[in-house]
């Protein structure tokens, strides 16, 4: 199980409900292993590559079915790929493959486990903001593809982060400036990575399916660790072509916005455009169709496949729920894609567990609210180390205070919730969110630790980690937060 400090979360407070959270977010963060994900579609018959799973696919997959590859067709096989966790699935490839597989490269994040690759090489680099090894990751991937040929079989693996992870600026754009940019947008003005994709996939090498263009003439097989499911489909997954035309996320495949776009984006953020450093502002201004994203036509001309490795419908929410039930709860999923300032949206969920508790209505206790998505924090100018689910927690901690049957749990599932920075001893570099319940006000009334002061500077590390409620986990992939509230 990922959460690693599971004794000092459960050691005080209300203690029997923090042992329940504890345990079902751990559920939750151990659901979404993308080794479990490859090792089930991937597999080598004799001399033969066949991926055949369609719970793996995207509905209405016009190429649905195995993807079967005859090893007499291919000189070489590589794995490349970005994400928060995705050397746990370059892994994965390297069991899978053995000595079929001739290299390749990933770019990680920092503070993820290495897993032990030994053909695919990794680098970690940074993330939300960008660094200097992103760039060399991609340094490195380039340098590997620059002879493929049609008798080459590419694997991509890309995930969540992939973003910031996978950042290679354009000529004339140098990584020092995207890091300023992106620190502005999304940690000072709170722009949500949807957006701040938008932008980043027009002044990059790579992003936007332009990495796509640079691996042919080779064969391509896409993964994610990254879930394509849209909110509002908890049965049913969104189609293959509504995927591929709404993509910003997944840089292999196509990306349907525009430099005129992501111009818009940057203006719609109060003074955003005025700060933009020049060399960004002029490569968007003369940006057009002759050095435009790839869009869907020219990507379905590449006859790749497309296969999703981790869908929350089907692993986190599915686990959490038949957990919640051996232990006697139902667990209900309220939102599966909250999107709300966090301290809003703690407080908010803080009011709606005290009615339940209090008037059983519109449920009645004993009951878990499930919640998911990705909250925002606006930092502004202040420097506090945090994260958005440990914000969400805090808030509620405000508003159940006193209470003796609520406890409120929320982790980013890839174990790293914030850019990290808590330099405590015994601390993590970056806390997975936290753990809180009606007692936790009063705990820290009596350390002498002000929690909304914390909450104002954005500084939510440091104490929740003395109080005890912040949660230490492994870092892995990511399908955005994971939030509950036990009414006991």
């Amino acid at each position: 199980m990922r959460i690693r400090n599971k004794q000092m979360l459960i050691s005080h407070g209300n203690k029997k409900g923090r042992e329940i959270i504890a345990d079902l977010l751990d559920t939750g963060l151990d659901a979404i292993d993308p080794y479990i994900g490859v090792e089930t579609l991937v597999k080598l018959e004799g001399n033969k590559i066949i991926l055949d799973n369609r719970n793996y696919e995207m509905k209405d997959d016009p190429r649905s079915g195995p993807a079967v590859y005859d090893l007499k067709d291919y000189d070489r096989v590589f794995v490349f790929g970005a994400g928060k966790g995705v050397q746990r699935a370059a892994f994965a490839m390297e069991e899978v493959l053995g000595d079929v597989l001739t290299g390749g490269h990933v770019i990680g994040k920092h503070g993820d486990p290495m897993e032990g690759c030994k053909k695919i090489g990794v680098t970690l680099a940074g993330h939300p903001v960008p660094d200097k090894y992103c760039v060399e990751g991609c340094e490195k991937i380039a340098g590997l593809i620059r002879d493929l040929t049609e008798r080459d079989l590419v694997f991509t693996i890309m995930g969540s982060g992939c973003g910031s992870l996978m950042t290679w600026p354009v000529e004339g754009i140098t990584i020092d400036e995207v890091s300023e940019f992106t620190y502005m947008m999304q940690i000072e003005k709170g722009v949500p990575s949807g957006e701040l994709n938008i932008v980043r996939s027009h002044i990059d090498r790579m992003k936007g399916g332009r990495i796509t263009r640079m691996l042919l003439p080779a064969r391509m097989v896409h993964m994610s660790t990254y879930d394509p499911s849209k909110r509002g489909t908890p049965v049913v997954r969104v189609g293959y072509r509504d995927m591929l035309n709404t993509n910003i996320f997944l840089h292999a495949l196509s990306d349907e916005t525009t430099y005129e776009k992501a111009i818009s984006v940057i203006k719609k953020w109060g003074d955003a455009w005025d700060r933009t450093p020049d060399s960004i502002m002029d490569h968007l201004l003369a940006g057009g169709d002759h050095n435009e994203n790839m869009r869907f036509d020219e990507y379905e001309r590449t006859d790749s496949r497309f296969f999703g490795l981790v869908f929350k419908n089907a692993t986190i929410f599915p686990a959490v729920k038949t957990r919640a039930r051996e232990l006697g709860y139902d667990c209900l999923m309220v939102n599966d894609f909250m999107f709300a300032e966090a301290k809003d949206a703690g407080m908010m969920m803080g009011q709606i567990a005290l009615n339940i508790e209090r008037m059983s209505e519109p449920l009645r206790p004993p009951v878990i609210l499930m919640t998911s998505g990705e909250l925002i924090v606006t930092v502004g100018n202040e420097t506090g180390v945090g994260g958005r689910n440990q914000e969400y927690c805090t808030a509620a901690a405000m508003t159940i205070r006193g209470n003796e049957r609520i406890v409120v749990g929320a982790v980013d599932t890839d174990g790293t919730d914030g850019p990290g920075g808590l330099k405590l001893e015994d601390a993590p570099n970056c806390l997975a969110g936290a753990i809180i319940d009606g007692y936790t006000f009063e705990e820290a009334e009596k350390a002498g630790i002000d929690l909304l002061k914390a909450l104002e500077n954005h500084g939510t590390s440091e104490p929740l980690w003395k109080l005890g409620c912040g949660v230490h986990a492994i870092q892995r992939v990511s399908a955005l937060d994971l939030a509950l509230i036990l009414i006991m």
